[in-house]
């Protein structure tokens, strides 16, 4: 996968928003829904070197190369859901240039836990807060995260 070639392409789709939404103001054509959870799973797939499933696996989207099943949420909102309690949760936010800020990288008991006291909802899907996660980010042990691949003592994250 071309990591720059992808990266120009999510830009382009947000120039082409901007533009739409110059055209037309007071109309919004923010991707979302499954574009944005596609782009998400695609970036952070590429970015830490994870295998990418085929979609709609329940609890994961991939797999790290030490096995550890990993499900990827990417937003544009001030919350993500959770259907099941993943093995590992890495989250992130979309930025207009084709990079992201990744939201909270850790095990998923450590989001899991925050609904332990909450009845399911009638979606069957927990919210949690974007805020929420990256105070949780702040409580993950080094060793709990799924670690950026790497090129020359350089992080590809970004």
């Amino acid at each position: 996968m071309d990591k720059n070639k992808l990266k120009s392409l999510v830009g382009d789709l947000y120039n082409i928003v901007n533009e739409l939404e110059e055209m037309f103001p007071g109309r919004h054509f923010t991707p979302d829904g499954h574009m944005v959870g596609s782009l998400g799973e695609c970036l952070v797939a590429n970015a830490y070197d994870l295998e990418l499933l085929t979609a709609s696996n329940k609890g994961y989207d991939a797999i790290a190369k030490c096995g550890t099943k990993i499900e990827i949420k990417a937003t544009q909102a001030k919350s993500v859901a959770f259907c099941s309690e993943p093995e590992h949760a890495i989250v992130i936010n979309i930025l207009p240039d084709g990079s992201f800020e990744e939201i909270y990288n850790g095990l998923g008991s450590l989001v899991w836990q925050q609904f332990s006291e909450k009845k399911l909802p009638s979606n069957g899907q927990f919210q949690i807060s974007i805020r929420k996660l990256k105070y949780l980010n702040f409580q993950v042990d080094s060793n709990d995260r799924v670690k950026p691949k790497r090129t020359g003592g350089r992080s590809l994250r970004n």
